[in-house]
C-alpha cells in the first residue's frame, strides 16, 4: 500500500484556493455532432477544482479537435452553464474526512465570488438580451456563462490543441483509449506563460468501451428497432416500458397537447422509478411545433432512450439530441433516429402493438414488455438495436 501526495494546482484568493480551469478528456466520443468522429475524443472543462467535473455537475463540453464548433444553442448554454465551483477552504482548521470524505476540506462557492476575486476574466461570456448574443468577457451586464470563449474560440492559449495532442500521445503509448484529468493556471509564471498540468492518465476499459453488434447473428423476429443513426454506447437491460406516439392519431397541429401527455406519463414513470424508451415523430425539444414535439427536458427526464422518427406525411430533420445535448451526454442516454424511407433502419410496430397497454391517451400509447428489453449501442459505428426477450 502507498500514499501518493499530489500538489494542488491553483492560486489563493482571500481564504480560498483553486485553479482557473480543471477537467477531464477522453480519446473516444460516443456523442459526435456535425463532422466530428468518435475517435477524435471530447473534453469537459469547469472553473475551479476538478471535483466539480468528476461529480457530474454542469460543465462545458467541447471537441479538442474542433473547439470553435458550438454544440449548444444560446438557451441551452444559459440553462446548462456552471453557476458554482469548488475551492479549498483555507480558513478551515479541522476536517472530518471520515464522514465527509474528500469534500471535507472543500467549499462550494457561487460563481459571482470568482468574479469578485478577478479570476473569471478569460473563462466567461455574458448573454446580452438586447441582441440575443453571447459575448465573450465581462463587458456587458447579463447572465454569466462559463464557456471559456477567449481560450477555445479566440485562441488566447492553445488549450484544445494541447488536450488533443495529449490524448493522441497517451493513447498511442498505452495502446488503448484513454482518459486524462488536467488543470490550467492562467497566471503567467514560468517563461511568462500560463501552465497546463496533466494530473492523471488511465486506460478506458470495460464492457461499455466498444460494444460490437453483429447484425447477421441477431434474430430479426425479435428486433424491435434497428438504426444506423444513433448516439450513445453500451448496453441497457433494465427497460420494460415504451411510450410512443400513436402514428394513426398523430396530428402536427396538436404537438403541444402531445407534449403535455408525454409529461403526464413521464411523471408517473418517474414516481415508479421505471426508465422507459420514448418514440415520436420529428424533433424532440424543437421550438417549432411543426417540426416535432416541443417538450422541455423535465417533461421527458426519465427516458433512457429517445427515438426520433419520420412519417410518410411528416419528414424528419433529425436533431440527434442537440436540444438536450448536455442532458443526453452527461446521463449517457441513447438517442436514435429512424427514417421511414430507410432501407436498413426500421421499427417493428407489430411487436410494440402486441404488448400490454398500461395507459393510453388521445395521442400516446404506453406499453410494457413482460421481460426487460436489451438495448445495444455501438458508439463508433453509430448503430443501435433494441431486442425483446421472451
Amino acid at each position: 500500500m502507498a500514499v501518493v501526495l499530489q500538489e494542488l494546482i491553483g492560486n489563493q484568493y482571500e481564504n480560498y484556493y483553486y485553479p482557473h480551469i480543471s477537467g477531464i478528456a477522453q480519446s473516444v466520443n460516443y456523442y459526435p455532432v456535425a463532422h466530428m468522429k468518435a475517435d477524435e475524443g471530447f473534453a469537459v472543462a469547469a472553473f475551479g477544482l476538478g471535483t466539480y467535473v468528476v461529480e457530474g455537475w454542469k460543465s462545458y463540453r467541447f471537441s479538442p479537435k474542433y473547439p470553435k464548433i458550438e454544440m449548444f444553442t444560446s438557451k441551452d448554454l444559459i440553462n446548462s452553464s456552471q453557476v458554482q465551483f469548488y475551492a479549498l477552504d483555507c480558513s478551515k482548521q479541522n476536517f472530518d474526512y471520515l464522514n465527509k470524505g474528500e469534500l471535507a476540506s472543500l467549499t462550494l462557492l457561487d460563481i459571482s465570488q470568482a468574479e469578485r476575486h478577478g479570476s473569471l476574466k478569460h473563462c466567461v461570456s455574458v448573454y446580452n438580451p438586447a441582441n440575443d448574443q453571447i459575448e465573450p468577457g465581462l463587458g456587458v451586464a447579463g447572465p454569466r456563462i462559463i464557456n471559456f470563449a477567449d481560450i477555445l474560440k479566440f485562441d488566447l492559449l492553445p488549450l484544445a490543441r494541447t488536450i488533443h495532442l495529449m490524448l493522441d500521445t497517451v493513447k498511442e503509448a498505452l495502446g488503448s483509449p484513454v482518459e486524462i484529468e488536467y488543470a490550467v493556471d492562467l497566471n503567467r509564471t514560468l517563461n511568462d506563460l500560463p501552465s497546463f498540468y496533466l494530473l492523471q492518465i488511465k486506460p478506458l476499459v470495460g464492457s461499455q468501451l466498444n460494444h460490437e453488434i453483429d447484425f447477421s447473428k441477431l434474430d430479426k423476429s425479435k428486433i424491435v428497432l434497428f438504426t444506423t443513426s444513433s448516439l450513445g454506447n453500451g448496453e441497457l437491460n433494465n427497460i420494460q416500458d415504451v411510450v410512443f406516439v400513436d402514428n394513426e392519431r398523430f396530428n402536427k397541429l396538436k404537438t403541444y397537447e402531445i407534449a403535455s401527455e408525454v409529461e403526464f406519463i413521464n411523471n408517473k414513470l418517474t414516481k415508479q422509478n421505471r426508465p422507459y424508451i420514448l418514440i415520436g415523430p420529428g424533433r424532440w425539444g424543437t421550438r417549432d411545433p411543426y417540426l416535432g414535439l416541443p417538450v422541455i427536458w423535465s417533461q421527458i427526464s426519465n427516458a433512457k432512450v429517445i427515438v426520433e422518427i419520420s412519417l410518410a406525411n411528416f419528414p424528419l430533420d433529425s436533431s440527434l439530441g442537440s436540444h438536450f445535448f448536455h442532458n443526453v451526454t452527461s446521463m449517457n442516454i441513447g438517442y436514435f433516429s429512424v427514417q421511414d424511407s430507410s432501407r436498413t433502419d426500421y421499427i417493428n410496430w407489430d411487436i410494440l402493438l402486441d404488448q400490454e397497454i398500461v395507459h393510453q391517451t388521445n395521442y400516446l400509447k404506453h406499453v410494457r414488455f413482460k421481460n426487460p428489453l436489451t438495448v445495444l449501442m455501438n458508439g463508433r459505428q453509430k448503430t443501435a438495436v433494441i431486442i425483446f426477450n421472451d
